[in-house]
């Protein structure tokens, strides 16, 4: 069965038909949201800058507000601040002994956890708009060789109702995404990134199409494609650990031993070191508008926000290989794992249960986990090469869009595939 077979049989299934219609809604909201400009900023100065804005930390930060921050819309913050409350509380949750314990409580400790994200992501957003309500007002920003203020009226309800109504769009967001999660398909938070990227997409095509012709055009697409291919086949590798489980007895049944596999990704994080990369890269940019020192703010603007500088290269990259391992490390503990092999009879073969078979399990997943890494890091680092070496604005179709496209894509279908084959139907991954 083709594609399209599948999404038909999908859509014949009425609560699936259901969940992709709802998901497709708030995609709509979401999207039209980023398109509402801010109460009391100049709407005609929002747009100028949007058509102007060149690279740097606008480009980036755009990519997953879908153009709503340089239109300075009520979505311009995005799911950023989410993400950098959800990095904050994983890595709290290793070093304070309460999430810890929470962690691991449970679907109620979970509960407490996100509802904790949840009021960190407000803090972190009211933190968020103050800065950019000052960096839009006076922070020397350029359309061309004019420099524009969103916020002409610079008085204090003026700036509380920027930053209330930035606060509150960050918080719709966020409300969105659950919705997803719960009524609809696939990751909420993910699927509003992936809507985020894809709308930007034509506009930068055209942008490169305009800049450097059909040539350059056309071999960016064939990067693309070449690119998704990898991508593909790199989130589908895995290394199969073979399991044997003993017979055994449980009151009075017995039952036979069995064979199986743990599969261990070879990109076992996913997009999350992207994410989580980017997020970290965000902070100087709001620190430019915190520090006055203009020797500090130019060695941010040259080298720690701007794509194209090596400094800014060298960090992206190693992030991106350190969140991956430490991802990894939180979403699979292999001392967990060797423990409950133990506790059901199960071991691998020629490695004793136990702390053996942890070490075994973690030093496979170290090895396989360099490949992943340098992987996706070269993957995030290469529209900023190409940008470099070409003096291209924003590369489209490469990167960081493509990786968290890709696979998101390839996780939603997983979901849709799992909903078919639960009605015995055919699912898209042959």
């Amino acid at each position: 069965m083709n594609l399209l077979g599948a999404f038909a049989s999908a859509f014949r299934i009425p609560d699936l038909r259901k969940k992709i219609l709802f998901t497709l809604l708030i995609i709509a909201v979401y999207r039209f949201g980023a398109h509402v400009p801010t109460p009391g900023i100049n709407v005609q100065a929002a747009q100028d800058f949007s058509r102007g804005a060149q690279g740097g930390v606008f480009q980036f930060i755009n990519l997953f507000s879908g153009g709503a921050l340089t239109q300075m819309a009520i979505f311009a913050l995005g799911i950023m601040p989410y993400i950098t409350s959800s990095i904050i509380m994983q890595l709290l949750t290793v070093v304070i002994p309460k999430l810890e314990a929470w962690s691991k409580e449970g679907e109620t400790g979970t509960k407490k956890i996100t509802q904790t994200t949840r009021y960190l992501t407000v803090v972190l957003a009211l933190l968020q708009s103050t800065g950019l309500a000052f960096l839009f007002h006076s922070g020397g920003l350029q359309t061309g060789a004019t420099t524009v203020d969103l916020i002409p009226n610079f008085t204090a309800p003026r700036v509380a109702l920027v930053v209330l109504s930035l606060t509150a769009g960050t918080a719709l967001i966020m409300w969105l995404g659950e919705l997803i999660t719960q009524r609809g398909i696939g990751n909420g938070m993910s699927i509003l990134i992936f809507a985020s990227i894809v709308s930007t997409l034509p506009s930068e095509g055209q942008a490169i199409l305009a800049q450097k012709g059909w040539g350059v055009f056309l071999v960016i697409c064939l990067m693309g494609i070449g690119i998704i291919v990898a991508i593909v086949a790199m989130e589908q590798g895995q290394r199969r650990i073979p399991v044997q489980y003993a017979k055994r007895v449980v009151g009075r049944q017995m039952y036979a031993g069995s064979s199986t596999y743990i599969p261990l990704k070879v990109n076992q994080a996913g997009v999350i070191p992207i994410i989580f990369a980017s997020s970290v890269l965000y902070i100087p940019s709001l620190l430019q508008n915190v520090i006055q020192n203009q020797a500090i703010q130019n060695f941010i603007s040259n080298y720690l926000v701007n794509s194209s500088s090596i400094l800014y290269m060298v960090l992206y990259g190693t992030m991106v290989v350190f969140f991956a391992y430490f991802y990894t490390a939180i979403s699979f503990n292999p001392t967990d794992v060797a423990d409950n092999m133990k506790k059901y009879g199960g071991f691998i073969p020629g490695i004793r249960p136990g702390r053996q078979t942890a070490e075994y399990l973690d030093r496979i997943l170290t090895r396989i986990t360099l490949p992943g890494a340098l992987f996706i890091a070269a993957i995030a680092l290469l529209p900023s090469v190409f940008t470099a070496t070409q003096n291209i604005r924003a590369l489209p179709f490469g990167g960081t869009s493509i990786l968290i496209t890709v696979g998101v894509t390839l996780e939603t279908m997983k979901q849709i595939e799992s909903q078919l084959t639960m009605r015995h139907y055919e699912g898209f991954l042959k």
